[in-house]
């Protein structure tokens, strides 16, 4: 008589129960994916191959396969902890080694600036230029930079913004015709902070004086000193026309250029001149409402210190500085396959390629079937605890019932051995 069958099956059960273990040890493991035992019968075929009253001789194990589902993202606190919503796997290197792909996005920086995970291998991606300019390619460690952005002199200043039509005439009848600390001899006035070559901050502060109906002159100083013109007698930069109606102005149509000359600022230092700004006001208008700035920008900042990185949904790493400047740092590229099943785990939450998962397939997050990235957020395990356990019965009592075959088998072979 054979125990075979029951033999195989109290071993491909035990198999089950080690995987089965192993999902529940793993239930709180971030990226992990959950397990599944798969079975086969067993035959013994005789010689021809034929015959219809074959019987069985058990079970074996035929594959542990894993199951990549997504997992339920959990936001986190840290924004180094990147979550992948869809497919794909991260890259990690260590520069020897063979890449190890990962769904465990818990991340941190080494002291070098790479993004590294708890292993110390590196996270790939697209680095960037000294301007921020992605350059997509050949995946590398991405590395964060540690020196600060230089600042850029203003060159261009874009002021919109409604002059009040029902202000009468300001300006006075003889020279000079506009004075700075008297508010009789101008209508309204608007400040914004322009900077230099070496990124020292300047107040340029721009008067609006009614000359007549539709007409508007424009002066300008740069921390307490005028920009055109002599202290004594200034100078406007622009003059203003509008139509009838109080539309767009006829003049100036386009952008117009001044100069800001070296001052002196508040804390006595000088600042440097600055050649060739060009001030647009052609979105300006005049109607009966009162004064008022909807838009003034310039393009101009200071010098900046790194303040913070944050991961956008696209895999872009933007660093941000202290000068209110961002800028990308790179890119995480993401790599995918035809045949997620075939990767090899490895341990520490990676996997590598095997011939059955075929070549990876790489690419930024959100393009093609790959999925995108979550900051401050990393992706559970897909192992369901209750559906584990109630697994982990099921196989027990299978378990048992296997024994009790065997339990059965001996007992008819005793009977067998005890005939007279």
């Amino acid at each position: 008589m054979s125990f075979q069958q029951g033999l195989s099956g109290l071993n491909a059960t035990s198999k089950n129960l080690s995987v089965i273990g192993n999902n529940i040890a793993n239930a709180n493991t971030f990226g992990s994916k959950v397990a599944r035992a798969e079975f086969s019968d067993m035959f013994a075929m005789s010689l021809n191959g034929a015959g219809s009253s074959a019987i069985g001789i058990g079970t074996n194990l035929a594959a542990v396969s894993q199951q990549f589902t997504q997992g339920n993202i959990r936001t986190t606190e840290n924004p180094m902890d990147l979550a992948i919503n869809g497919a794909g796997f991260f890259q990690l290197t260590d520069g020897v080694s063979p890449i190890t792909y990962s769904r465990n996005g818990q991340f941190k920086l080494d002291r070098d600036g790479y993004v590294v995970n708890n292993s110390g291998l590196r996270l790939m991606g697209y680095a960037a230029n000294a301007l921020g300019a992605i350059q997509p390619g050949q995946a590398v460690p991405l590395q964060l930079p540690t020196a600060g952005v230089a600042p850029q002199p203003t060159t261009e200043i874009d002021l919109e913004m409604n002059l009040d039509a029902r202000q009468g005439v300001t300006q006075p009848a003889a020279a000079p015709f506009i004075d700075f600390n008297d508010a009789d001899t101008y209508n309204s006035a608007t400040s914004l902070a322009v900077y230099d070559t070496l990124g020292n901050p300047v107040s340029l502060t721009y008067f609006f004086q009614k000359t007549a109906d539709g007409v508007w002159d424009v002066y300008a100083t740069a921390n307490g000193t005028t920009v055109a013109g002599t202290p004594g007698a200034p100078a406007p930069i622009t003059t203003i026309t509008f139509p009838a109606d109080g539309t767009a102005p006829t003049t100036p149509a386009a952008p117009v250029a001044f100069d800001v000359p070296s001052t002196t600022n508040s804390a006595g230092a000088v600042t440097q001149p600055i050649a060739g700004v060009l001030f647009d006001v052609t979105s300006s208008t005049q109607f009966g409402s009162p004064f008022g700035v909807t838009d003034l920008a310039q393009d101009g900042f200071s010098a900046g210190q790194l303040t913070a990185i944050s991961v956008e949904a696209n895999g872009i790493v933007m660093a941000r500085y202290s000068n209110g400047q961002s800028r990308p740092a790179g890119q995480v590229e993401l790599a995918n396959f035809r045949n997620p099943q075939g990767l090899q785990p490895i341990g520490d939450n990676g996997w590598t390629r095997s011939f059955a998962s075929g070549d990876p397939v790489g690419g930024v997050p959100g393009d093609g079937n790959i999925g995108v990235l979550q900051a401050g957020a990393l992706e559970e395990a897909n192992i369901d605890l209750t559906s584990e356990l109630v697994n982990m019965i099921t196989a027990q009592r299978i378990y048992q019932a296997n024994a009790q075959t065997i339990k059965t088998e001996d007992q008819v072979l005793q009977t067998l051995v005890n005939l007279r």
